[in-house]
């Protein structure tokens, strides 16, 4: 009985590695979700940040896309038993237990370059009236969507501070995206989309809500809107036709980009020397109203957003600016939903496990 007595770890090691050569796929599924999405999210964010750093310095932006994630897992394990008895020669007899493991993991990562028509759709065509107005209704913040991705409402323009021009604003845009916040934020505002047998037609309502009742009437009035009429037509354009319809003038992405890189901390030295450009400041161009600050330090510095490495500098948001983080997230929609208008596939994650 004596000699046996060793069979028991043994078994209990090769019921161990029973358990654990189970399958991978169900227990993987979670963790990867989680960091390759996050991976994926903050890559994106490092791209789109160093592109607008790029923009101040006239160097060429490259957009690339993850096509594809692969990850492949493999888990192995080996248990080998080993005596030699002697019955006659008991004090001889000898046992040997040997476990072995082996776990890989392999990521594969697809790039894609935009180019070509998905390019022009995603950087140069100006983003449609409805999308800015859908996030808005949907929960966005007014004020800052208007401010970045509106040229002009019925003829009163929005201010700009672009590297290749600056404009002054007319005092009544930032009045009128108030007003647009505050019945936005009391849920007075409304979508309304119908297919009719000339095309697509988008309305914009505004909801009989008493304690933005002011804000209605001052927004009708600042855009030439006929005052008993609650739905307008909502139209990409310069100006309005008619007293029911709102013409919203947008930026194309690239644009909203290049307005963006005004607020890149460029180093004193590189503008000295003509490395990079200075933004065209006007008066009343929001130069202090600024939706993204991207600073600069020689070294990395600590309580990062994120930070990308470029020209032996270090260009980075700081974790406590909430302005610009809330910029970022709102880029990656604009992204997702100009190009088709909905929010395409994203990257297709394959997890073969053995």
């Amino acid at each position: 009985m004596r000699s046996s007595s060793w069979l028991l770890p043994c078994l209990l090691s090769a019921s161990v590695l029973v358990v654990g050569c189970q399958s991978l796929g169900p227990t993987q599924l979670g963790p990867d979700r989680s960091r390759y999405g996050e991976a994926i999210a903050t890559s994106w964010r490092e791209q789109m940040i160093l592109n607008v750093v790029k923009v101040r310095y006239l160097d060429t932006p490259v957009y690339l896309d993850i096509s594809s994630v692969i990850s492949s897992y493999s888990r192995s394990a080996e248990l080998s038993l080993a005596a030699t008895v002697q019955p006659r020669f008991p004090e001889n007899n000898s046992r040997g237990l040997g476990v072995t493991g082996n776990y890989s993991e392999s990521p594969t990562v697809s790039y894609e370059p935009l180019s070509g028509e998905r390019l022009t759709n995603t950087l140069l065509r100006p983003i449609p009236p409805e999308t800015v107005f859908g996030l808005i209704v949907s929960g966005g913040q007014a004020e800052f969507l208007l401010r970045a991705t509106c040229q002009s409402i019925n003829g009163i323009r929005n201010s700009a501070s672009s590297v290749a021009r600056g404009r002054s604003g007319d005092p009544r845009f930032d009045e009128l995206r108030v007003a647009l916040g505050r019945i936005a934020q009391a849920g007075a505002l409304s979508l309304r989309m119908e297919e009719t047998d000339d095309g697509k037609k988008t309305w914009l309502g505004f909801d009989n809500v008493q304690e933005v009742s002011s804000d209605v009437a001052r927004v009708k009035t600042l855009l030439g809107l006929q005052s008993d009429m609650d739905e307008f037509r909502l139209v990409f354009g310069a100006r309005s036709q008619s007293p029911n319809e709102i013409a919203m003038l947008t930026r194309p992405l690239q644009a909203v980009i290049g307005d963006l890189a005004s607020g890149v901390e460029v180093p004193p030295a590189d503008l000295a020397e003509g490395r990079a450009t200075t933004p065209a400041m006007t008066e009343g161009s929001a130069s202090t109203d600024r939706l993204l600050y991207v600073h600069s330090a020689k070294e990395r510095p600590q309580g990062l957003h994120l930070a990308v490495r470029y020209r032996d500098q270090w260009f980075w948001v700081d974790d406590r600016d909430l302005v610009s983080k809330r910029t970022l997230m709102f880029l990656y929609m604009f992204v997702a939903l100009v190009e088709n208008g909905t929010v395409p596939q994203g990257p297709l994650l394959t997890i073969p496990a053995r």
